[in-house]
């Protein structure tokens, strides 16, 4: 299935890590997360991506334009004009990307809306740029092909704000780092819509997806959640930033499958 993911935003709440890229483009690890976001896809056999460009969308068209030498070592012989090789492979080799110009100052909504031509009348998959999880996207697919509605929103518990003690008398013998909430659930992203989805959408600059367009598909008993209760975690700030590297880093990213 095609994978539409929004990467237009100005990103203005994580400006203290990066104020030149957009959001989608900041680094976990060697990589940006997007690049994260379509590995994770990509390793569920999902290699069909439309990305909705807005904010310094010039970057990340740099990125895909320069793909090999952005993600491989590689020799340039500066004598012959031209002459570059390319010692490492890399699996993208199949990935499909269109990146669609959908407006600088566009809300979600009409990004989506704007998309329409490039997928068609086919169900598509739909999430955020900024945020990573180990959403089940085969369980997924099958819940949302289950039901039948318009529209399935995977269902996350937000990450607490502080670090979770465990202890015992006092004594502290667990120590878990912005845990899972355990309370209510919110929108995770990683959605899966059907065509029907456009008849909810204006091409109108302001439309915001997540309020009104999903509030009359609530109305109208269109929107499903699926629930998950793994990792989830968007990159909204730095600390959210320097979390998702550490994880990385340690080799303990529950996101990356490949």
């Amino acid at each position: 299935m095609q994978v539409v993911i929004l990467c237009g935003g100005y990103g203005t709440r994580i400006r203290d890590v990066t104020d030149n890229i957009p959001k989608p483009m900041i680094p976990i690890g060697r990589f940006p997360i997007l690049w994260h976001i379509m590995k994770y896809y990509a390793s569920y056999g999902h290699r069909d991506f439309v990305l909705c460009l807005g904010y310094k969308s010039d970057v990340i068209k740099d990125f895909f334009l320069n793909y090999e030498a952005h993600t491989k070592d590689f020799t340039i012989n500066l004598g012959r004009k031209g002459e570059i090789t390319f010692h490492t492979d890399h699996d993208e080799s199949d990935w499909k990307v269109t990146l669609a110009e959908t407006g600088t100052d566009a809300m979600t909504g009409a990004r989506i809306k704007r998309i329409h031509k490039y997928v068609g009348d086919d169900d598509f998959m739909l999430t955020y740029g900024d945020g990573v999880g180990n959403v089940n996207i085969d369980e997924l697919l099958n819940y949302h092909r289950g039901h039948g509605r318009a529209l399935t929103v995977t269902g996350v518990r937000p990450p607490g704000r502080f670090g979770e003690l465990v202890h015992t008398d006092g004594v502290v013998h667990e120590f878990n780092e912005k845990p899972q909430a355990a309370g209510g659930r919110i929108s995770g992203g990683f959605f899966v819509a059907t065509p029907k989805v456009f008849d909810y959408l204006e091409d109108d600059d302001s439309l915001v997806f997540e309020q009104q367009p999903m509030r009359k598909l609530v109305a109208d008993h269109q929107l499903m959640v699926y629930e998950h209760d793994g990792f989830w975690q968007p990159m909204d700030t730095s600390r959210e930033y320097q979390l998702l590297n550490s994880l990385y880093d340690e080799g303990k990213a529950p996101w990356v499958r490949w």
